[in-house]
């Protein structure tokens, strides 16, 4: 098939998705040099459309890249007031006392915020020094040089009918040049999943792991609001062999943020991430809350927690990985949006000094070393074992006990306080200081359904909880329905003859938008698989659980997917 020909523009960086990475990307780039061209791309119908994010921020990566923010209007203002882990059982709680959690844990000075404005004000930001930002523009493809180092991308392509024909208004869309390409898209881009494997960056680093984040926003009563609080749980109804937790924060106006994060290397395939949510809010501590509230937005989005080792080559001849396109989440303080600022000041101060030197589409080495030795690692290094050890002994002995106890070790080694203070990795490990691997990948975890027992949920009451596609309705979701679908089968025959019986087609569950169904006939036979792709809310769970690794995820059209007003 030949390759539709296609208008070109020349950058010196082009920056693929507007979140935190690739807006502190452009901002700076500007800051260093106001002649630098700068593009950023956006798959969203606007800059925030496609963020969601807890979100309690720490401020460092944006005091770095901009000190007088707060002068500038930045949409932060609730600073954490208190700070709360319950353990949660079926009707009661636990509180974990403050001092015993590693400072790190702590959220002083940090603010509860919503990314999606925090974005869309960087983005004002950005244009306000000259930066390009084209919102609706997906990004379907990487464009190389002769020499295989990446050139730019394809941008923009509208009108390809369902059939995968060329429909009436066809946009062959444009390629976008530049020195250098920052793929900042988040967790499990798309064009970053095709750099990782086109240049093996990820050949001396440990799988990345991931977990399913599902937030909903409510107004809530005056009298239960508390803003600047911040509450976390572990526990129920999860419990204590799958790995997750929740987070509820009393932003301001009477709203909180609430979500629940499964992580997905979850074993049993019954499992209904969605639904383990909907059945957490009718906890007490939680539904006291909510109790006369009104939910007004929902969303869910994977997010990256295999930490230190999972990080793969940061940079490819041609450009870089920032962000969560590069997995740069911090587990336990599950937080990833200072990283992500910090990688993108990163990139552009390599990118600048680069560019200064007369060079271009060659490996920024320089931004990868400051990516493991800089604020990042400092922040991910000390905790990089959390991960393995909740994998491996569970979250309450592994990712609290044995987790708490290797972060205790690292932060008192660091301040000299105890000079003989030993990694708790050392159980696992000759080495002097352990760094722990996570062996399998999230789809490798799953278990075959004849091993597990099915579960029973309860079903939505319509009050606390929600069916899916209820709540879908409230993330604004949409795409073309005369466009193809854009979550593609390798192979078609998979799903019913190999997962189904296998697994009990896992896909049914894991995805938070009802996206996948298995239809039968009145009297249960004639199974098939149907994909809504118009539900879907582009959290690309399916490109990592599926079992047979047989879901790619691909871009729709620009500007279709969810419209997050302020998640």
């Amino acid at each position: 098939m030949t390759a539709p020909e296609r208008e070109s523009m020349e950058y010196d960086v082009v920056i693929v998705g507007a979140g935190p990475a690739g807006l502190s990307a452009a901002i700076r780039l500007k800051q260093l040099d106001a002649e630098c061209n700068v593009v950023v791309l956006e798959k969203g119908s606007e800059v925030g459309a496609h963020i969601l994010s807890g979100a309690v921020l720490d401020p460092s990566g944006l005091s770095r890249l901009m000190p007088d923010w707060k002068e500038k209007g930045a949409p932060i203002k609730t600073e954490v007031t208190s700070d709360k882990l319950l353990l949660l059982g079926p009707s009661g709680s636990l509180p974990v006392p403050t001092f015993l959690m590693p400072p790190l844990m702590h959220n002083h000075g940090n603010y509860i915020v919503s990314m999606a404005n925090t974005c869309r004000w960087l983005a004002e930001q950005a244009e306000a020094l000259g930066v390009e930002v084209f919102p609706g523009m997906s990004c379907s493809e990487l464009v190389y040089n002769e020499d295989g180092s990446v050139k730019g991308v394809v941008a923009g392509e509208f009108g390809i009918s369902k059939d995968g024909s060329k429909g009436e208004g066809y946009e062959p869309g444009m390629e976008l040049h530049g020195k250098y390409v920052f793929l900042s898209e988040g967790a499990r881009g798309s064009l970053s999943k095709m750099a990782i494997a086109k240049f093996n960056l990820d050949e001396n680093s440990e799988p990345q792991k991931f977990g399913l984040g599902m937030k909903e926003i409510w107004d809530v009563k005056p009298e239960n609001h508390d803003e600047g609080a911040v509450v976390h749980t572990a526990g129920w109804p999860l419990g204590w062999k799958a790995g997750g937790g929740s987070f509820l924060y009393h932003a301001e106006n009477n709203q909180v943020f609430l979500g629940y994060i499964v992580d997905l290397n979850y074993k049993n395939p019954h499992l209904y991430p969605y639904a383990e949510m909907q059945r957490w809010k009718h906890h007490p501590d939680i539904a006291k809350v909510l109790e006369g509230g009104k939910r007004v937005a929902y969303g869910a989005r994977v997010v990256t927690k295999g930490g230190y080792q999972s990080i793969p080559k940061a940079c490819f001849p041609g450009g870089a990985l920032l962000g969560c396109s590069a997995g740069l989440v911090n587990l336990p303080r599950i937080k990833g949006n200072h990283n992500a600022m910090h990688s993108g000041i990163d990139a552009a101060e390599a990118a600048h000094a680069a560019l200064k030197g007369a060079r271009s589409s060659d490996e920024l080495t320089a931004y990868d070393t400051a990516l493991r030795e800089g604020p990042v690692g400092q922040d991910l290094y000390p905790v990089r074992n959390v991960a393995p050890l909740n994998a491996r002994f569970g979250p309450l002995l592994g990712g609290m006990a044995l987790g708490g106890t290797d972060m205790w070790a690292a932060t008192l080694a660091k301040l000299n306080i105890v000079g003989a203070v030993m990694n708790i990795g050392k159980i696992f490990s000759k080495k002097r200081t352990a760094t722990l691997g996570h062996k399998k990948d999230d789809a490798q975890s799953t278990g075959e359904e004849s091993k597990f027992k099915p579960i029973d949920y309860p079903k939505p009451d319509g009050i606390l909880s929600f069916d899916r596609l209820t709540n879908v309705s409230f993330s604004a979701t949409n795409h073309g329905e005369e466009q193809p679908s854009h979550l593609k089968l390798i192979d078609t025959s998979v799903p019913i003859q190999i997962n189904l019986p296998k697994y009990d087609e896992p896909a049914q569950r894991y995805c938070p938008a009802g996206v996948y169904e298995v239809l039968r006939d009145d009297d249960g036979s004639n199974p098939r698989f149907q994909i809504n792709a118009q539900n879907c809310v582009h959290c690309k769970t399916c490109d990592i659980k599926d079992p047979s690794k047989n879901i790619v995820w691909t871009v729709p059209e620009g500007g279709g997917g969810p419209n997050y007003p302020n998640m």
